[in-house]
């Protein structure tokens, strides 16, 4: 199987069949955990399986994303409580090694419904094109996150966002650029600012590519997972979720 089947699989043995045998199967024994409230192991997530059937649980996706041993996944979880929350929007991003799914980092946010572009948080284009534009697609958002996101260029940004249609998903911000600047300009007034400081990982696949960053709101550590749209060398859609990272997890490994 394709890293993309073996991820998949194991979200299906886990979400959707609650099936231990098959998920243990899938995950390496040393399955490194990044989410920050679950243990790491694969064995603290097969015992997790019956909890997880119980509480009605369902996981929809939406995109599926992959790159050499990396598969991003872009989800809502409902009945999500066991997660914190009743209805999640979440990216799930898993590494696989040897046939087996060896890593995981995830990022959860609360389905906001009152939107300010009047976008949902997860609809929009789904299919994957341009394959041969995935090397400078890649490039494009790179270079987005050193000098717009990062802060070292941000002038530049009508090199990277379209000037004509961008499409928001990001429920606190609205359509264009127009949008966007009024929502940052509104972020950093009220002591809220989005800082990036550094992304260690970026997945990218034809006209779409994932970024997971850390930075800062306002003063709160926190991680920004996005996801963009690449249309004619511009960015023209754009999801993610942001959550905050606590400073204690039930392991060493970190948020990245």
């Amino acid at each position: 199987m394709t890293p993309r089947e073996i991820a998949l699989s194991a979200v299906q043995a886990i979400f959707a069949d609650f099936d231990p045998v098959k998920a243990e199967a899938l995950l390496a024994p040393d399955y490194i955990q990044h989410n920050v409230g679950v243990p790491t192991g694969a064995a603290p997530i097969v015992g997790f399986i019956p909890a997880l059937q119980e509480s009605g649980i369902k996981c929809t996706i939406h995109r599926v994303i992959s790159e050499g041993d990396l598969v991003v996944l872009h989800v809502t979880y409902e009945n999500a409580q066991a997660f914190g929350g009743d209805t999640l929007v979440a990216f799930d991003v898993f590494r696989v090694e040897n046939g087996k799914v060896a890593e995981h980092w995830d990022n959860l946010q609360p389905l906001v419904t009152q939107t300010a572009s009047g976008h949902v948080m997860t609809d929009g284009a789904a299919d994957i094109k341009d394959l041969d534009k995935t090397a400078s697609n890649k490039a494009l958002i790179e270079g987005f996150v050193r000098e717009v996101l990062q802060g070292r260029a941000p002038e530049r940004v009508t090199d990277y966002i379209s000037t004509t249609h961008y499409t928001q998903h990001n429920p606190l911000v609205a359509d264009g650029l127009d949008g966007l600047g009024a929502a940052m300009q509104a972020f950093a007034e009220a002591g809220q600012a989005m800082t990036y400081a550094r992304t260690p990982l970026i997945v990218a696949e034809g006209n779409f590519v994932f970024t997971a960053s850390e930075g800062k709101l306002g003063d709160v550590p926190t991680a920004f997972f996005d996801l963009f749209r690449i249309e004619d060398g511009k960015i023209v859609e754009h999801w993610d979720t942001l959550s905050t990272i606590p400073d204690e997890m039930p392991h060493s490994n970190g948020k990245f």
